[in-house]
């Protein structure tokens, strides 16, 4: 693998760059690297290929494939390339249509959309969109190598038409498009559980140190009231729903409302982006807050057991206890907790925040 200094080849070679943005494509794309190379070799094998990869946000958030192709196409020409794939975390439409890849055979350009591709099998996907890409970007289908004939010829073609791509894409030539779409319903969601995955909504708790800090000491303090004892015995079932809604809801606005995550579109044209990204931050937030009520809420039931006399107990409430009276409490005393939590997080820095509700994403341009 090249370094981007270092672009010395052989005549026979196309190098191919790889530009991934930090997050997850940053993190996808050193795995791709040896599985593509064996299969771009095995499926062009009179080529040699040579491939680099950078980490690069390339454009400022929200932006559209467009965008993004004719930034590549500028790293592509400084580093000398001759083709470049762009993994980016960026969610692309057309027509309510998710794009999973786009590719401008003009520019020697192609952008795989990585939340696009979903949240599981997140490897193979990207493997077969960036090689799908490539075969169309050269115009030469895999087939066209499985028959006898002259590869050498064949070869030359393909290096010939890598070089022209990467160096001549000229003001009124014809412009040569293709995307991969999904389907409008199944596409939409498959595209925010991807970009859900890649925020790694689970880290939201434990990156909130003094929300989770505050959260416990909001949980113990509540575990030893008697007030809390009698409140949790005597509340039902709609009421202890109701109170861990409100718990939850009230640590989710705080988060959003106080990290600033609620984006706004700078412009008419990227809204529906933007709305995708409020979506699946507020997706985040909730599955976070949820793990650390999930979590609160087995704290609370261990330290029921252990701090919470049973004979104690019983004579407080006037009747004897069980497992659902120890339930209750746990239930109770993990909602205050999840409250606690939530004015912990406003201890929390705008920036401490947004890196626990998302792995990466550019500071939206409100220029």
């Amino acid at each position: 693998m090249l370094s981007g200094s270092d672009q010395s080849r052989a005549n026979s070679g196309i190098c191919l760059g790889l530009i991934a943005t930090p997050g997850l494509p940053a993190d996808l794309v050193p795995v791709l690297m040896d599985d593509l190379q064996v299969e771009l070799e095995r499926r062009f094998p009179s080529i040699s290929w040579y491939m680099v990869d950078v980490v690069d946000a390339l454009v400022t958030s929200p932006a559209d494939d467009v965008e993004i192709v004719e930034a590549a196409r500028e790293r592509l020409l400084a580093e000398d390339w001759d083709l470049a794939i762009c993994l980016t975390d960026l969610p692309l439409q057309i027509s309510r249509r998710p794009v999973v890849a786009h590719a401008s055979a003009l520019h020697g350009v192609g952008v795989v959309s990585v939340p696009a591709l979903g949240a599981v099998a997140i490897r193979r996907r990207a493997m077969q969109a960036v090689v799908e890409l490539v075969e169309g970007l050269l115009g030469a289908p895999v087939q066209a190598f499985d028959t006898p004939g002259d590869q050498t010829g064949r070869s030359r073609g393909l290096r010939r038409r890598a070089r022209q791509l990467g160096r001549e894409a000229q003001a009124g030539s014809d412009q040569t498009e293709f995307r991969f779409t999904a389907r409008v319903l199944t596409g939409n969601i498959r595209l925010l559980l991807g970009m859900v995955r890649a925020n790694r909504p689970w880290r939201l708790a434990v990156g909130l140190s003094r929300a989770l800090t505050a959260a416990v000491a909001a949980g113990v303090f509540a575990l030893v009231t008697s007030d809390i004892w009698m409140l949790a015995d005597g509340f039902g079932r709609i009421r202890f729903v109701a109170v861990g809604l409100v718990a939850v809801t009230a640590t989710v606005a705080t988060l959003i409302v106080g990290a600033h995550l609620w984006e706004r579109a700078p412009k008419p044209q990227v809204r529906k982006q933007v709305a995708l990204f409020n979506i699946a931050t507020t997706a985040t937030v909730v599955i976070g807050v949820l793990s650390l009520y999930a979590a609160l809420f087995l704290l609370a039931a261990a330290a029921a057991v252990i701090l919470v006399v049973p004979s104690i107990l019983a004579a407080d409430l006037g009747h004897p206890v069980g497992t659902r009276t120890y339930l209750a409490l746990a239930w109770l005393t993990s909602s205050l907790a999840t409250v606690g939590g939530a004015l912990g997080a406003g201890l929390e820095s705008d920036d401490a925040v947004r890196q626990a509700a998302y792995s990466y994403r550019p500071t939206p341009n409100t220029d």
